[in-house]
């Protein structure tokens, strides 16, 4: 009969305890984390919706990608990465360098021995037919008996001999044109032809094969003998060039000379002259270039004086010379010690 004594009017909620304004206070007042997390001490007074500050608006975000100015310098550390790395590139180059004249150097040596071993070396130089009378005197492979580093200096040195030949030879048929325009000058032809036969040879035998064969074998020897006759050849250069008269040479004078008797021989002597001029200053260039080469072999004069020596005393005709001597002198002072007396 309880259910009909109810007001079904009356609020519902009127009667239950938890409906208590302290009580609802309270759990609105909670924290998230539940009830395990509220302090009852602490003064947690929530703010009206109304009165709830405003959180302050988020930056601005940027879209644009980040670009370093050209003026702007790289940091400490990335400079000192370059550096780093372009010391290894550097030095890995100059390994590499090393390597490949080293491999040029093996390669040379093995030809070398290639040709040693078929029968020994043939000598090639100069290059004659296989008729001829005569045969090559000499053996010439620059990429063979010349290291690699000096094997440009060698070819050049075998250029400036062979520019020596061909204005010997030039400078023959222009005193032989200058003998045709004037009869008085048969001296100067006949020396032009006698100055061709001469040094065209000795000037290969006396400072070409001794500059090739100190190269070759990096004798101090062979460096010695090469400056000498290389500063007599080029004192010879200076007065082909200058030309003086019955000297058998088309030089400046000469030229100056033969222009005043005719105009056509004169100006091929003038360029002939202009020959002997090129060549002389080739010869002081090379002959710089081949002594600072010499500086630094490591050659010197003592070295120079102990394989003379030692040279002259392995030489068999030496031997054999010396030999004679010492057995002819020894028999001699046997005879006399052995002499009978009256």
């Amino acid at each position: 009969m309880s259910d009909f004594d109810s007001n079904p009017f009356a609020d519902p909620d009127f009667s239950n305890p938890f409906q208590d304004p302290s009580v609802t206070q309270v759990t609105q007042s909670a924290p998230p984390g539940g009830l395990e997390e509220y302090n009852p001490f602490t003064d947690a007074r929530t703010e009206p919706p109304g009165n709830a500050p405003k959180a302050p608006p988020a930056p601005p975000q940027n879209t644009q990608p980040a670009i370093m100015k050209p003026t702007e310098e790289p940091p400490a550390y990335s400079q000192q990465q370059t550096q780093d790395q372009a010391r290894a590139q550097a030095e890995l180059l100059r390994r590499q360098e090393e390597l490949e004249k080293k491999a040029a150097e093996l390669d040379r040596r093995e030809r070398e021995l290639q040709s040693h071993g078929a029968g020994g070396r043939k000598n090639n130089w100069p290059p004659l037919p296989e008729k001829f009378p005569v045969g090559p005197c000499f053996y010439h492979d620059i990429a063979v008996d010349i290291p690699v580093e000096f094997q440009k200096t060698v070819k050049i040195m075998y250029n400036l001999w062979m520019f020596h030949t061909g204005t010997l030879f030039v400078n023959m048929f222009g005193c032989l044109a200058w003998f045709c325009v004037d009869a008085t000058r048969g001296v100067d032809f006949g020396l032009a032809m006698l100055w061709f036969m001469l040094f065209t040879p000795c000037s290969f035998v006396c400072w070409y094969r001794p500059l090739y064969g100190a190269f070759r074998s990096d004798s101090s020897f062979r460096f010695f003998v090469f400056f000498f006759v290389y500063i007599c050849q080029f004192g010879v250069h200076v007065l082909q060039s200058i030309g003086l008269t019955s000297w058998g040479t088309c030089g400046w004078i000469a030229a100056l000379t033969g222009l005043n008797t005719s105009v056509p021989v004169g100006i091929i002597m003038l360029l002939i002259a202009a020959l002997f001029t090129a060549l002389s200053v080739g010869s002081l260039i090379m002959f710089k270039k081949v002594h600072a080469l010499y500086r630094t072999t490591g050659a010197s004069f003592e070295k120079a004086q102990q394989e003379f020596a030692t040279g002259v005393m392995s030489n068999k005709t030496v031997q054999t010379a010396a030999a004679n001597a010492a057995a002819n002198a020894a028999s001699n002072a046997a005879r006399g010690n052995f002499k009978p007396t009256p």
